[in-house]
């Protein structure tokens, strides 16, 4: 058993889906399950609807009318039959995320948005099974949230391991009883609830999707096909002359996931580790090539990774007394943090302050300051880059942080973190 995903980047079009029939035909002798993401951009596209359905911010129905005209476009290019069944599917669909916006929203956002999210990868899902079909590739749709089951924490479901082995071993494994090659198709991100409601795993959480279905399997891999040679010590986007990482023990992996390099969802290593299960990332553009593999065996890295995050606020906290800031303040400090669901990129201490450096959601940022402004004095600063260095020597540092203010600083024994701000 292996288990395929595929990101947005590879489905973003007719071609891509095509691409994908490619690959998976590389793998004659082999049973595959097949984790898709949204196709493209979908998924941006489903949280503007969110946003123009729960706070009326544009016309909830225009947003809608793209987000089918984009996939209905890649489904005419693929299917030239226009009685196709995927035609009816897709249009049944849609009719559901119509209803899903004439109803008033409820007071939840979190549960509106993983009930509308959800969508893009359901779509995507339903073509590639198509097409796969068509293409001479005997393959099954599974709706994952029949299997991956969450707790009701929306938008980051956090799954409940017994039941989803449970239901794995009963509804999923027995797919593939007596078979060498059997494709079965199922979505990334979505998991469901013991009421049948849908939760999201994570924004990007595909991956940890094929992660938690190979730990349920007992898979021989899993493979993340991206629109890179593997995993790079830098974004190419930001950086000339990055260099690809040919092996990263899980412990590297899991650090430079948490710390947010893009080619891993930070939730995806811990589950292989456990069961020893080998990840590959490799290019999709270039499936013959080896790309990286990820696994228990330990190596340092050969060179210094560096993952830049944007748009970063530092809060920096202080008891309004200027006392000292002691264990019942960072309890306190913590919840609030949890209850707005607003996760911390990096922190320092001091005697009398704490500071954070957070991503600037411009939904919970401003309501967690409020909080915290009630029993602390805060202070903050927006506009920020945070700057990860994994195995890291000054040179680099000063090489990075030229004509920048270094606003703080957090240093171990491989990995410095920055928060700075541009003169």
């Amino acid at each position: 058993m292996k288990i395929f995903k595929f990101g947005g980047a590879s489905v973003k079009d007719a071609e891509g889906v095509k691409n994908v029939a490619g690959i998976i035909n590389r793998f004659p002798n082999e049973n595959i399950i097949v984790v898709v993401s949204a196709m493209g951009k979908v998924t941006n596209a489903l949280e503007r609807l969110v946003n123009a359905y729960y706070f009326k911010k544009e016309d909830a129905n225009l947003v809608l009318d793209e987000i089918k005209k984009y996939n209905l476009d890649i489904i005419h290019q693929l299917f030239t039959d226009s009685n196709h069944e995927v035609y009816d599917e897709i249009n049944n669909t849609f009719v559901e995320l119509h209803w899903a916006i004439e109803e008033e929203p409820t007071i939840n956002f979190n549960y509106e948005y993983d009930k509308i999210v959800c969508m893009g990868e359901i779509i995507s899902t339903k073509i590639v099974n198509a097409y796969l079909a068509m293409a001479g590739i005997p393959s099954e749709w599974r709706d994952v949230r029949d299997f991956v089951q969450t707790d009701n924490t929306y938008r980051e479901g956090k799954v409940n391991w017994e039941l989803t082995q449970r239901l794995v071993d009963k509804s999923l494994i027995p797919c593939f009883a007596g078979r060498k090659h059997r494709i079965v198709v199922t979505q990334g991100f979505i998991g469901g609830t013991s009421e049948n409601y849908t939760t999201t795993l994570g924004r990007e959480g595909s991956d940890y999707t094929a992660a938690i279905l190979a730990f349920t399997t007992n898979a021989e891999s899993v493979t993340i096909w991206k629109d890179v040679p593997g995993v790079l010590n830098a974004d190419p986007k930001y950086f000339e002359n990055t260099q690809k990482l040919e092996h990263i023990s899980y412990q590297d992996a899991i650090e430079l996931a948490y710390y947010g390099v893009s080619v891993i969802h930070p939730k995806t290593i811990k589950p292989i580790q456990n069961k020893s299960i080998p990840l590959y990332v490799k290019s999709f553009i270039h499936p013959e090539d080896a790309g990286t593999v990820i696994s228990s065996a330990q190596s340092p890295l050969p060179v210094p990774c560096f993952i830049i995050k944007f748009n970063q606020v530092l809060i920096s906290i202080s008891p309004k007394d200027f006392s000292f800031i002691a264990e019942d303040n960072f309890s306190d400090i913590f919840n609030l943090f949890a209850k707005e669901q607003v996760k911390i990129n990096v922190m320092q201490n001091s005697a009398i302050s704490f500071s954070v450096s957070v991503d600037n959601d411009e939904r919970k940022i401003p309501e967690l300051i409020k909080l915290l402004q009630k029993d602390f004095r805060v202070l903050y600063n927006e506009q920020l880059e945070l700057i990860t260095i994994r195995y890291y020597d000054q040179t680099t540092i000063d090489k990075l942080t030229e004509n920048k203010n270094i606003l703080l600083e957090v240093r171990s024994r491989h990995t410095v973190q920055l928060v700075v701000k541009k003169k």
